[in-house]
């Protein structure tokens, strides 16, 4: 009997390792927020939905998926990709479109009113959701995206305020809907208003709740009416930055308190913003000269990025807790916005 070596080359082949790559996984996910973010882009070009926005259409989309199909487990760790660092990076490119110097040199009157915008909605919201026995967290995430800049200022205190994902995303939503609602009222409202276009234009800015929605409904005040709206609104997008830093003092102090060991991790996005905003208002067109096509491109890129994000975020949302969790913050934030408007009317 020959005792011969069988050599390698005649050896039984290895089977091929059919388990897709962890790098393949996270290409997948990223993919798959974005091709969500594309059917939301389509679906807010239909008419009805046109008003809603590409933001809210994702997000809705997202959710319709989770409960259909489940949550997708094999791509999550692209998903949370998108969810968590696509998320940042938009919060971070968002600061070009603050323009430091048009609202320290123009807008220091409308900062003042714009503070006490935001104190007004995140005190009221949270006073109402205590009554109503509400879901604080949810709750006080539409405070601040009611007083500042709706979706981003979620986005930017969700992270330091520890909010889970599935609430962050229920807050997105609520506060794209409503803000949407709200800006097609004041367009139908506006000419039985005995307001000029410039106050209606602070009026607006001052009130609601993201850009968009400033925009859309100061647009049909004509120019002089748009660009005091966006500016008032501007003023609310630059106490962004001191206000996460107010809700770092206070978290850290909550924890102090109960004598716990959890640490709140910086936002060091809030620094890539400031970065931005400052580039944004006084380098690029300045001394870099930028075309205005490249600036679209950027703010383009922004509005997917953050997308994407919030698609991962929908994909965490059960329509179960919805029901259970959303309904009296939607009713604290809607009754706030109600409140804000009547008091931002008498102070544009």
């Amino acid at each position: 009997m020959s005792n011969a070596r069988v050599s390698p080359s005649q050896k039984e082949p290895a089977k091929p390792d059919n388990k897709p790559s962890t790098y393949g996984v996270w290409i997948g996910g990223v993919a798959f927020t974005f091709l969500i973010a594309l059917l939301g882009f389509l679906l807010a070009k239909v008419p009805g939905f046109d008003h809603v926005g590409q933001l809210a259409c994702a997000i809705i989309i997202a959710v319709v998926y989770r409960q259909i199909f489940g949550y997708p487990e094999a791509i999550r760790s692209g998903i949370q990709f998108s969810s968590k660092k696509l998320l940042r990076l938009a919060i971070i490119l968002y600061g070009l479109k603050l323009n430091i110097d048009t609202v320290l040199h123009d807008g220091l009157g409308l900062i003042v009113r714009d503070a006490g915008v935001i104190t007004f909605a995140i005190l009221v919201t949270i006073g109402l959701a205590k009554l109503f026995k509400a879901d604080k967290h949810i709750s006080l995430l539409l405070g601040v995206g009611t007083g500042v800049c709706g979706a981003a200022a979620i986005a930017a205190i969700a992270p330091i305020v520890k909010s889970k994902d599935e609430d962050t995303a229920i807050g997105v939503g609520i506060i794209a809907l409503m803000g949407t609602i709200f800006a097609i009222g004041y367009t139908i409202v506006r000419p039985f208003l005995p307001l000029s276009a410039v106050d209606y234009g602070i009026w607006s800015g001052i009130s609601l709740h993201e850009i968009a929605h400033v925009a859309l409904a100061a647009a049909p005040a004509g120019q002089d009416g748009l660009a005091i709206a966006l500016l008032a609104k501007l003023g609310r997008v630059f106490l962004l930055v001191p206000l996460c830093f107010i809700f770092m003092y206070l978290m850290k102090r909550q924890s102090g308190s109960h004598q716990s060991d959890a640490t709140i991790e910086f936002p060091w996005f809030l620094i890539g913003f400031i970065i931005m905003s400052i580039l944004g208002s006084y380098v690029l067109g300045h001394s870099i000269p930028v075309s205005l096509g490249v600036l679209n491109f950027i703010a383009d890129g922004t509005t997917w990025c953050l997308t994407a994000a919030m698609v991962g975020l929908g994909l965490n949302v059960s329509l179960r807790d919805l029901r259970t969790k959303a309904l009296k913050p939607l009713c604290a934030m809607t009754i706030t916005s109600i409140c804000l408007s009547v008091l931002a009317y008498f102070i544009a």
